[in-house]
Parts: structure tokens; sequence; C-alpha cells
């Protein structure tokens, strides 16, 4: 008679749980009674969020666990944190991470109060400050309209002003720019004497170069011009530089290649990469010296802050208030044109 399943699978159940039954009594003996209990599935499932995932992983299907005497038990999980990737936890700072920062918050606030102190403010005119501004804008609104005509003449000398200062600054800028420029300089002298030159310009304000040329050159328009232009020199210099540095050198290799001296590499391979952004400083570099050139007549220097100093000295507050109604079209006008053109030329 052949043997049916029920009895061949018998004899492997009761040799299984023999086995299972053998090695908890070691463990039991050795005193480690934990190692032999057999978690339940809450407690499995914890264990693999945590990271402790078992040895075999799979992204789909059902597996068993592997061990001695260890029933077969179908996992519900169809995708399990590989063992070797670490749990991301979040963690605070130390106490010690805290507590620097805290004592830097601090010291930023005492080094403020200190700087404050110095300073000498006195606070019962900065509370009186509201409606001392409130006293000013009653003043100056509505503004004298009919005093904008004699406002023509001013405005188009500060616009002239800050268009020939501009000018003048580009021509000056393109020699200081290749000179400093990494890839086009002749030598390391000519780099430092560059650099020197666009820091001097650039520390320097425009009503302070104003001031200067006023005792060189007497008040006027012209003081304006050169102030306008000596102060855009090393930003329009510090622009154009960069962008020369950042230029693609294949075209330059490609002109160099066909046997062309330094003048023909300027101008085929350098000059026409930097173009747009030579044209792009030059107008934002524009539209920066028209505001700036609007308070140059306060120090002498022509345009129309010349007449708004007239105004402030006279206390003629609605005729202030008219100058600053212009300025402001003025500005607007001058920064959305120059917006465009660059979008343009982009």
């Amino acid at each position: 008679m052949w043997p049916t399943a029920e009895r061949v699978q018998r004899p492997r159940r009761q040799a299984r749980r023999s086995g299972a039954r053998a090695i908890s009594r070691r463990f039991e003996r050795a005193g480690d009674r934990a190692r032999c209990r057999r978690p339940s599935g809450a407690q499995s499932a914890r264990r693999w969020r945590a990271g402790t995932a078992p040895r075999w992983r799979s992204a789909s299907g059902e597996r068993h666990l592997a061990g001695r005497g260890a029933r077969r038990r179908r996992d519900p999980v169809s995708a399990i944190i590989p063992a070797t990737t670490p749990p991301r936890v979040w963690r605070r700072h130390t106490r010690a991470q805290v507590a620097a920062r805290t004592l830097g918050r601090l010291a930023l606030a005492v080094v403020a109060a200190v700087m404050l102190a110095r300073l000498g403010i006195r606070w019962e005119y900065v509370a009186d400050a509201p409606a001392q501004i409130g006293d000013l804008l009653g003043r100056m609104f509505p503004p004298e309209w009919p005093y904008a005509g004699a406002l023509v003449g001013p405005l188009v000398q500060t616009i002239n002003i800050a268009t020939l200062g501009t000018a003048l600054a580009i021509v000056l800028s393109l020699p200081v720019a290749f000179l400093a420029a990494l890839t086009t300089t002749p030598s390391r002298a000519t780099y430092a004497l560059a650099r020197v030159i666009m820091v001097l310009s650039r520390s320097v304000d425009t009503l302070i170069w104003a001031l200067i040329f006023i005792i060189v050159v007497g008040p006027g328009s012209l003081a304006g011009v050169l102030a306008v232009a000596v102060r855009s020199i090393g930003f329009v210099s510090k622009l154009i530089a960069e962008a020369i540095e950042e230029i693609d050198q294949g075209q330059v290799e490609a002109v160099t290649a066909t046997g062309a001296n330094r003048w023909q590499i300027l101008l085929y391979a350098i000059v026409p990469q930097v173009r747009p952004a030579f044209a792009g400083v030059s107008i934002y570099r524009w539209d920066i010296n028209v505001r700036e050139s609007t308070v140059l007549g306060l120090v002498g220097a022509g345009g129309i802050g010349f007449a708004l100093n007239e105004a402030i000295l006279g206390l003629e507050w609605s005729r202030v208030g008219m100058i600053l109604v212009v300025v402001l079209a003025v500005v607007v006008a001058s920064e959305t044109g120059s917006a465009w053109l660059r979008r343009r030329l982009s």
C-alpha cells in the first residue's frame, strides 16, 4: 500500500518540532530565553520599519522567514527597506549648539545696542518725526504745477550730464577692462594697475567726485559730467572684464590658428562675444547715472538738483513737491526704457 501525503508529512512535522524543542532547551540552559522567542508579526514589522530588516528582501511577491525550527510565515509587506540603508532620523540641535546660537544672538544684540548708543541719536526728535513728516507733506502737496515749465531746462541738463558722463566712462572703461581681464592682460603689472583704477573709481561716491571736480574746473555741468564718468569707470570696466574672462576660448584658438596678431584676435574673437554684455552694462549704467545726476546740483554740479537746492533754501515747499514729481517721472521713464532696450538686445 502506497503511503499517503498525511503519513509522509507527519514524520517531517514531528522531526521539525523535536528540533525546535532541542534548540529551545539549549538556549534556555544558556540563560538566553529571549533569543528563542519568535517575534510576532507586529514586532517584526516595527523592526523592519526601524531599519532592522532581515537579510532577504524582495520588492514584490511573498517570501518566508529562513531559520532552523521557524515556522513558515507569509510576509504581508511587499517592499522592505534594505538593511544597508540607514533610517532617516530627525535630530534636534544639541545643547551645546543651542547655547552657542543663543550666545551669538545676544552678542549681536549687545553690539547693535552699543553702536546705537554711540550714534548720539536724540530720541525726542525721532518720536516727533511722524508729525514733522505730515506737516512737510502738507506743505509740499499739492505741488505748484505752473512751475513745471521752468524745470524743462534743468531737466534736459540733467539728462545731458548723465548721457555724456556715461559715454565718456564707456570710452575710458574699455582699455581698463581689457587690462583687468586675466585672459587679455599683457602682464601682472598692467593687471594690478587696472584693478587699482577700478577700486579707486568705485570707492568714492559721485557727490564726492563732484566736489573734487568743482574745485578743479569750477561749478557747473562740466564738473557733473566728469564726476559721473569717473564714478562709472569702475562699474563698467569690472563687469566687462568679467564678461571677457567668461568668453569661449575655442573661438580665440580658431582665430589664433589662422596666424592673426593680438589686435586681430581682439577684434574678431573677443569683441563679438562681449558685445551683448557691453551694450547691456552701458544701458544699465546710464539708467543709474540719470538717478545720480538729479542730486549733483545740490553741490553745484548743475542739473535739476540745483533748482531743488534753491527751492529748499527758499522754503518754497510747493516747488520742492513739483521737482520731486518731475524727478520721479524721469527716473521711472529711464528705468522702463533701459529695461526695454536690454530685453531687445538680449
